[in-house]
Formats: structure tokens, C-alpha cells, sequence
């Protein structure tokens, strides 16, 4: 490809060579590519420049004069530039295909997953990039990032465009609107599930997590927002774009798209369906409101796709939701577990919420917090955890490189004055046991965190496989087994 191709509005004093690649990685230059200096948390790439074009990079993208004539291109940002750049790289797949993005800090693989199968449904032909999994269609590939990095991102988009993809539905992270790592992909409809703590480690405050989040709806025709959230309602009066609220009506509230008298079970959820003016019954086979708030805004979406009521109704009555997300893993005993992947305060005060009314008999959380994050929530989801349940199992999530030991003490804080009952179980297996065996009939016990996770994290950044799923089966085996004994 062409230098002045890939260019497009940069200007350069070298002359329209060919180009053999873009990258910002000085592992992966080779003869005749564009190398673009990027500023990292432990290296920036302004440091390498000379040593790169030693090496035969044909230009180096950078935002000062490094003193190396016409084979800098110089530009205020890089990392926006790079996006760009990989945009042109590829062909610009984004334009090819219609773009549907999902930002919030919990509800975006419900939601997108949702859009996703109704899509599907309608009998296009989908990208999904998300948490748990990338899809081209049928095609399945392990999801490292929620959004890709900008090379493997543009990378993925022109494979799905190349396999005939219609749409792209995607989880907007954060970090990928922040970092430019979607470049100028554009979005038909974008979608605000909420905005809870979580990411300050990275973000610092709540104000820059929001910020980074907007970013979406300047770069979108369509906002669906979440008028239950507080950020929410602030993002719908800031907005310039169209857009249309959702949420769980209370008496007295009107919503573009609504959920109004809400009857939970674990069984299901029925409630009142309010679409653009449209009022029916109707039932989705997840339960827990939040997954009412999940399906209200994946209908509001499909609506405004044009996908027809019949595709979409005729998913949602028998959907059980996503792998992870208030998942029930069966067993033969008798209480219902749960596996879900709340991992902030508002996450898991709001799935406990949901569960604690509609169960019989009592409702035991298992949770932890993951090491090298924001320690700041640990104790506030002691606390949103102490809520709901009526017994507390506190044990370790994904260490990382932190002691699992004082991350439960950071967690345990949380628990000073409060009179709900707690064990701690450093051993996260050995916790699923020993919660399991203490439930009785009619409980729910809700292992909160890992969802759709299969490894646990710790030192050195080594995955351990762990499937909660696996360690609810052998917890069951070794209940029966003592039954059987005793």
C-alpha cells in the first residue's frame, strides 16, 4: 500500500513509497513499515525511533521534533494517529459494516450478547467483540481484551468484513475509547447501560472514568441511555446526538423504553413492556432486574435496527442469558447456585437485590477482589455484599501479585459493625465447598466474581485453571458423598 494511502490528511516530505505495515511494537518492524511512537506506562516509543528506522522502518510517527529530517511525521497525538492509521491500513473495514457499541461499567455483555442473537435472528450475519469471546459469524476466538488493542482490532474488523459481516456488535471499554483504540469507527447506535466504580486505579476518579465513557456518544447517530443511572440522566442532557432513555419505570416515570411492574423468579422475569409508545406483557427466561434493564435496552436497540418484534420476543422468551452472568449451575441438590460476574459494589448489590427477592430460604454470597486493582472498592463490596445476604463466605478472586491474605483484610473492613455472619476461605475451591455444604433447601447460593472466567490469576501473571463450574460439581460429589457416609 501506498505511504500518502495510509497517510490520508497527514502530510509527509517522503516521497509515496510502499508501505509493508504500521505498528507500534519494536518487536514486530521490519523493512518499509510506519513505526508509531507510542508514550506506555514503562516505555515510550519516542525512545526507539532512530533505532527503528536503523532497523528499515520507512517513517516514524511521532508528537515532537525528534531531529530526524523527513522521515518524522509529526502529529499532536499518537496514539489517536496510530488508530487512524490501522483504519487506512486495513481498508477501512469499520465503514463496511454497520456498528453497534455498548459502554458501561456492568450490563455490556448482556446487552450486546442480546443485540447479537437477535441480529442473528434476523438472519444477518454478526460480529461480536466483547469480555467473554470475539465471533465472526459462527466463528468463535478467545476474547484477550474486551476491546482489542487498535492492531488486532482493525485486524478483526476486516476478517468479519471479509466473511460477509452486517453488523459488529461490540462492549466499548473504557480504556478503548480512552486510548483511541477504535480509531474513526463510527456507531449507528450507541448504548449507556451505567456507571459504577470500578477502573480507578487506572482512571483515578469517577469524573475521568465518566469522561472516557462520553467519548462514545460524540462518535455515534443513535444514544440508548440508562435513566435509571444517575451518569446516565447527567450523559442524556449533554448529549447533542438522537437518543431515546430506558430503564425500570417507577410510578411517575416515563422512559422511551420501560419495564414497569416487575415480577421476579429464578424461574424467569415477567413485567409490563413499554416500546416507543407500545404497552404489553411480556417474559424473559433470565431473572434478576438488572437483566430486565439488559433486555429493555437490547429491545430498544433492535427496534431501532429494525429488527422485528417476532425475532426479538421470540428470543428473549427463551434466553438464559449469557455464560457467567447470573448463571444457575445445576446440580441435584436441593438450592439453586448461582455463578455471576459481579466484580464492583453496584454489580453485586444489585444481583444479590434481585435474588434476595425471589428466594424461599436464605441467600449466601461467596466473593472476593482481584489483586493490583483498585483497592478502594474492596471494603464498599464487603458492604454491598453484607446488604442482601444472610451469610458471608470471603475468599480470594485473581491475587495477581498481591497477598490474597491482605486483599481479604482490605475486605473484611467493610464488615466492622455489621451483624451478618461471615467465614473466610482464603482456598476459592475449598470456599465453594464449605458454602455449598452449609446451604439448605430453598437457599441460593451466589458465587460472585469469576462468571465466565475458567483460570484464577496470581503471582507473575500465571492462569491457574479454575472453572466454577467444575468446583460446584466436585463440591457436589463430596456433599452426597458424606451424606451417604453419614
Amino acid at each position: 500500500m501506498k505511504l500518502y494511502t495510509v497517510l490520508e490528511n497527514l502530510s509527509s516530505a517522503l516521497p509515496d513509497t510502499d508501505i509493508t505495515g504500521v505498528t507500534d511494537n519494536t518487536k514486530d518492524i521490519r523493512q518499509g513499515m510506519l513505526f508509531v511512537c507510542i508514550r506506555g506506562g514503562h516505555f515510550d516509543g519516542h525512545s526507539a525511533a532512530e533505532e527503528m528506522l536503523g532497523k528499515g522502518a520507512a517513517a516514524v510517527v511521532c508528537d515532537h521534533d525528534l531531529g530526524l529530517g523527513d522521515r518524522q511525521i509529526i502529529v499532536p497525538d499518537t496514539r489517536k494517529a496510530f488508530g487512524d492509521l490501522l483504519a487506512a491500513w486495513y481498508g477501512h473495514p469499520e465503514r463496511d459494516m454497520r456498528m453497534i457499541g455498548v459502554t458501561g461499567t456492568n450490563g455490556k455483555t448482556t446487552t450486546s450478547t442480546i443485540i447479537k442473537e437477535m441480529l442473528k435472528g434476523d438472519g444477518r450475519k454478526v460480529g461480536l467483540i466483547g469480555t467473554v469471546q470475539y465471533e465472526i459469524g459462527d466463528e468463535v476466538l478467545p476474547a484477550p481484551n474486551t476491546t482489542p488493542l487498535a492492531s488486532e482490532y482493525f485486524s478483526l474488523l476486516r476478517r468479519m468484513a471479509d466473511a460477509g459481516c452486517q453488523d459488529v456488535v461490540m462492549e466499548v471499554s473504557s480504556f478503548g475509547l480512552e486510548q483511541h483504540r477504535i480509531g474513526p469507527t463510527h456507531f449507528a447506535v450507541a448504548v449507556f447501560t451505567n456507571l459504577t466504580q470500578d477502573h480507578l486505579d487506572i482512571h483515578g476518579t469517577m469524573e475521568n472514568y465518566y469522561l472516557a465513557k462520553r467519548m462514545l456518544f460524540d462518535i455515534c447517530d443513535t444514544a440508548v441511555i440508562n435513566c435509571n443511572d444517575e451518569y446516565g440522566r447527567r450523559l442524556f442532557g449533554e448529549v447533542s446526538c438522537k437518543k431515546f432513555s430506558y430503564g425500570i419505570a417507577s410510578e411517575g416515570e416515563q422512559f422511551d423504553a420501560a419495564a414497569s411492574d416487575v415480577q421476579l423468579s429464578t424461574a424467569g422475569t415477567q413485567f409490563t413492556l413499554s416500546l416507543f409508545g407500545e404497552t404489553k406483557p411480556f417474559a424473559i427466561a433470565m431473572t434478576g432486574s438488572f437483566n430486565v434493564s439488559n433486555a429493555v435496552a437490547a429491545m430498544a436497540v433492535g427496534r431501532l435496527l429494525g429488527i422485528t418484534d417476532a425475532s426479538m420476543n421470540g428470543l428473549l422468551g427463551s434466553y438464559p442469558g449469557v455464560r457467567g452472568r447470573c448463571e444457575i449451575i445445576p446440580t441435584a441438590l436441593d438450592f439453586t447456585v448461582i455463578c455471576d460476574y459481579a466484580h464492583t459494589p453496584d454489580a453485586l448489590e444489585k444481583i444479590l437485590g434481585s435474588l434476595r427477592d425471589c428466594t424461599v430460604g436464605r441467600l449466601i454470597c461467596l466473593f472476593g477482589c482481584g489483586g493490583n486493582r483498585d483497592a478502594a472498592k474492596r471494603p464498599k463490596m464487603a458492604r454491598a455484599a453484607a446488604k442482601y445476604a444472610d451469610l458471608l463466605m470471603v475468599t480470594s478472586d485473581n491475587p495477581r501479585d498481591e497477598d490474597p491474605n491482605a486483599i481479604i483484610d482490605d475486605i473484611l473492613a467493610g464488615l466492622e459493625g455489621c451483624d451478618v455472619p461471615y467465614q473466610v476461605e482464603p482456598d476459592r475451591a475449598e470456599a465453594i465447598y464449605l458454602a455449598m455444604k452449609q446451604a439448605k433447601t430453598g437457599d441460593v447460593v451466589v458465587l460472585a466474581g469469576k462468571g465466565h472466567e475458567d483460570y484464577q490469576i496470581i503471582a507473575g501473571g500465571v492462569h491457574l485453571h479454575m472453572d466454577e463450574r467444575e468446583l460446584v460439581a466436585d463440591a457436589a460429589k463430596r456433599i452426597f458423598s458424606e451424606k451417604a457416609e453419614g
